[in-house]
């Protein structure tokens, strides 16, 4: 199959054309690289584009021949969605109905959608399932729930066929360290860990030691990135027999930020001079994922999201002749 990779220059999208390549498919990368980056796409054929510029891909849709579209592409800084809500919804919101109307002006009816926990808000149960209220609570998640039920009309109008995918602390690099997490800002908690024990970050906080977990500290649950990629192929292949659905992607296990910084300092062989700071508005106790329904559904077993594996291979990538830190 020829699948569109809306953002196949990022940090996810990249491992999944890896993948789809791997298993016979022929990966096509639409990115505008604003934060993707081109050299860990280089063997794929690649059209820069922007989501927002109907025309970019309108015409990248009719001259591919693609059978399914996979879509990265999304602004996802929530502190940054507060202060400048217009500029997410602009990208998430009317980028993404750029797409879709281009897909049905080009008779192309299968869309992967990447999504997030954030459509959860703060949790009032975990392990979160699938059907737990949707209450989001920043302009971020409401991007994501809102494109979620744009995708529901759309294919009882239209008939476009959807899976959305919703992520929990995507994390890891490739094993061969040939690609991984490389942010214009770096806000996520391991790279941040790494970069810190590397003498790259001057500054790494813990953001709030007075939580009700067992160290003070947030808990979250974190899901390697090749295991990402390979629910989407999985997706894919349930997708093409007819109807999607939506699903919850976590390795289903809980760790504080204090147990994340004690073992990359242990992978590293290296000391975190961390500092301690006021919980960040919004931050739930502990956010993990039940991913119960896509195992029984899909098959999905994840083979990478032990802790110690995704702080492994997220450190060799940084320790890599490929990684570049950009200031």
């Amino acid at each position: 199959m020829n699948i569109l990779i809306v953002g196949g220059a990022g940090y996810i999208g990249s491992h999944a054309a890896r993948l789809l390549a791997e298993l016979g498919h022929k990966p096509v990368i639409f990115d505008n690289l604003s934060t993707g980056h081109k050299e860990t796409v280089r063997e794929f054929q690649f059209i820069k584009g922007d989501l927002r510029k109907p025309a970019d891909i309108k015409k990248a849709l009719k001259s591919c021949s693609i059978d399914a579209v996979m879509h990265f592409s999304a602004l996802a800084l929530v502190g940054e969605s507060m202060e400048k809500p217009a500029l997410y919804y602009e990208n998430n919101i009317t980028g993404g109905l750029n797409l879709l109307n281009a897909m049905i002006e080009a008779g192309v009816k299968k869309i992967i959608f990447s999504s997030s926990a954030a459509v959860y808000g703060i949790p009032k149960k975990v392990p979160v399932e699938e059907n737990h209220p949707l209450n989001p609570i920043n302009p971020y998640g409401n991007t994501k729930l809102g494109f979620e039920r744009i995708l529901e009309d759309y294919r009882n109008a239209y008939g476009i066929g959807f899976t959305a995918l919703r992520y929990f602390n995507a994390a890891g690099a490739s094993l061969d360290a040939g690609i991984g997490e490389n942010h214009p800002v770096e806000t996520h908690l391991i790279p941040r860990a790494i970069l810190s024990a590397m003498g790259k970050l001057k500054d790494f906080c813990i953001f709030g030691t007075d939580y009700p977990t067992k160290d003070g500290t947030c808990v979250r649950d974190y899901v390697h990135v090749l295991d990402l990629a390979q629910a989407h192929i999985l997706a894919l292949e349930k997708l093409k027999l007819g109807r999607g659905a939506v699903y919850n992607l976590g390795s289903e296990k809980g760790f504080s930020v204090k147990e994340v910084v004690d073992l990359t300092q242990e992978v590293t062989g290296r000391k975190i001079k961390a500092r301690y700071g006021r919980r960040r508005p919004g931050d739930p106790p502990v956010l993990v994922a039940s991913s119960k329904k896509i195992k029984k559904e899909l098959g999905w077993n994840p083979a990478y999201s032990d802790l110690k594996t995704i702080i492994t291979t997220a450190y060799n990538w940084h320790m890599s002749d490929d990684y570049r830190l950009e200031d």
